[in-house]
């Protein structure tokens, strides 16, 4: 069997301020960053994962939050040496994410100087009205500002980050914010639907919902207008320019490895005979006194859904020998699932490979019912 891609995830829990839309792990900040503190903890957690293993190739490493741009750059210097001590970097992809309410010139130029060679800026708007209703802490101005502190940092490799279908935004609105974007010529765009998630202040006091219709019609625009810039579409809320694909979130997607450390992570890795799901500690002080978390093997059931969840995300789809190269499975236990969506008009497929059609996009949830 060929070995699975590996790529590595560190968490930063901290915020300025929790947005009302956000279910991710993370918390307010209302004391003093620790730092250090942190820091040791992730470097013991990775210590704690990697015992007893040798030193392998890695192909990517994402810094995602909360907000990881609260930490210095000699901060995140001093973890990425200790990740290098684990593991080969050889062209290794390494995201950073950043606040533009955040924004530091030191910090940008100190994090390109420690290793991370891509910067992805969580702009959501370029709208003051639509910023507040997320809760956002940045202006558009801050955006700009961030934006042209990275290229002036040396980022050669930036993502933005945009949402729609937000509430009282219209079509001309959301254009507008992709626009804005495309004037920058960021090598990758994130354009994602705002969705009501449980355990946000949104789910407990829901904003106005956007029409169903209009959100169609936002997508289909937006989709043109990128692509008439340029921006070539490889997942359902993921728009690249050639060669720019973010190959962090395209392991992800293809069903790859991964190892988790920091507060409420999680990873998947995989042996001949299991899937094996690791999770640390949501809360910051649980996990900064213990870093060890818990394993929770797989179903096989489970794990072709997941597979399924994954890989249907990509506009290309995948060929069918991933599956088994992912799971140790054979293709059969997907066969019954492929003829219903075929059926359904969900997907299509082209000799070894299946694709979803735009109706399958559309409707993923819909079409992952059918396993």
């Amino acid at each position: 069997m060929s070995t699975i891609p590996l790529s590595l995830y560190v968490h930063f829990p901290w915020c300025v301020k929790k947005c009302p839309y956000c279910d991710f792990n993370s918390h307010e900040l209302r004391q003093e960053l620790p730092e250090h503190a942190y820091i040791s903890a992730l470097i013991k957690d990775l210590q704690n994962e990697r015992q007893g293993k040798s030193r392998q190739d890695i192909t990517s490493i994402f810094l995602g939050g909360g907000t990881p741009s609260l930490f210095s750059g000699v901060a995140i210097k001093r973890l990425l040496r200790k990740i290098a001590d684990q593991f080969f970097l050889n062209n290794c992809e390494i995201t950073l994410e950043a606040n533009p309410g955040t924004f530091d010139q030191t910090n940008f130029d100190d994090y390109l100087a420690a290793g991370v060679n891509r910067l992805s800026l969580g702009a959501q708007s370029f709208s003051i009205r639509h910023l507040q209703k997320l809760g956002r802490v940045h202006q558009a101005d801050d955006i700009l500002n961030a934006f042209a502190g990275a290229r002036s940092a040396g980022f050669r490799r930036i993502n933005i980050d945009l949402m729609f279908g937000l509430p009282d935004q219209d079509i001309d609105d959301a254009l507008a914010d992709l626009n804005k974007a495309i004037v920058l010529k960021p090598e990758h765009i994130s354009w994602y639907q705002l969705t009501i998630e449980p355990n946000t202040v949104f789910h407990r006091y829901p904003p106005k919902k956007t029409n169903e219709d209009l959100i169609a019609e936002m997508t289909k625009q937006g989709h043109l207008l990128l692509k008439r810039n340029g921006y070539e579409q490889y997942e359902v809320s993921a728009f690249a320019r050639p060669g720019e694909y973010a190959l962090h979130n395209l392991n992800y997607w293809e069903f790859g490895d991964y190892l988790g450390i920091g507060a409420g992570a999680h990873g998947k890795l995989t042996s001949e005979k299991k899937i094996v799901r690791t999770q640390k500690s949501r809360v910051p002080t649980d996990y900064l006194a213990n870093t060890q978390g818990r394993r929770i093997e797989v179903s096989s059931e489970e794990i072709n859904l997941e597979f399924l969840m994954n890989v249907l995300r990509l506009t290309n789809g995948f060929e069918l020998d991933l599956f088994t190269l992912r799971t140790r499975k054979p293709i059969t236990e997907l066969l019954p699932f492929i003829h219903k969506a075929k059926q359904k008009g969900f997907v299509k497929q082209y000799q070894n490979r299946l694709v979803p059609t735009e109706l399958g996009q559309r409707f993923l949830d819909d079409m992952l019912l059918l396993y």
